[in-house]
């Protein structure tokens, strides 16, 4: 059974840094996708990046590329998501997902469009930038 938890979240002030942590209990450290998601309101929930456990190869949307940097520590299984100079657009809910998945020898391993079919959510943390 897949628990994730979120943090890190908070107020920040616009052009500041923040760093969300994503703390997974059961996620497997080979052929596991995690993932961050958010979700401002009155919006639908994009992805910003994917991670594949099995290699560590990254996926980014590419309307996040640049100011935004997925990473994990494997051996505590926590996620990692760098905001660098946030703006008030990156005010929204941000959430963590992870699944087990096949594995993957190339390409892009974890799209965001396997995280509606299976997987885990974590509860969110707040981002609200001003």
């Amino acid at each position: 059974h897949v628990q994730l938890v979120e943090s890190g979240g908070g107020s920040v002030e616009a052009g500041g840094s923040l760093r969300l942590s994503c703390a997974g209990v059961g996620v497997r450290n080979r052929n596991s996708c995690m993932a961050w998601f958010r979700q401002a309101p009155g919006k639908e929930r994009e992805g910003i990046a994917s991670i594949y456990t099995g290699t560590g190869s990254t996926y980014y949307a590419d309307s996040m590329k640049g100011r935004f940097t997925i990473s994990r520590d494997s051996a505590k299984n926590i996620l990692w998501l760098d905001i660098d100079r946030v703006e008030p657009e990156d005010t929204a809910m941000y959430y963590c997902w992870a699944a087990a998945v096949g594995q993957c020898l190339g390409g892009v391993c974890c799209p965001f469009e396997l995280a509606p079919l299976s997987g885990s959510w974590g509860q969110g943390t707040q981002v609200t930038v001003s």
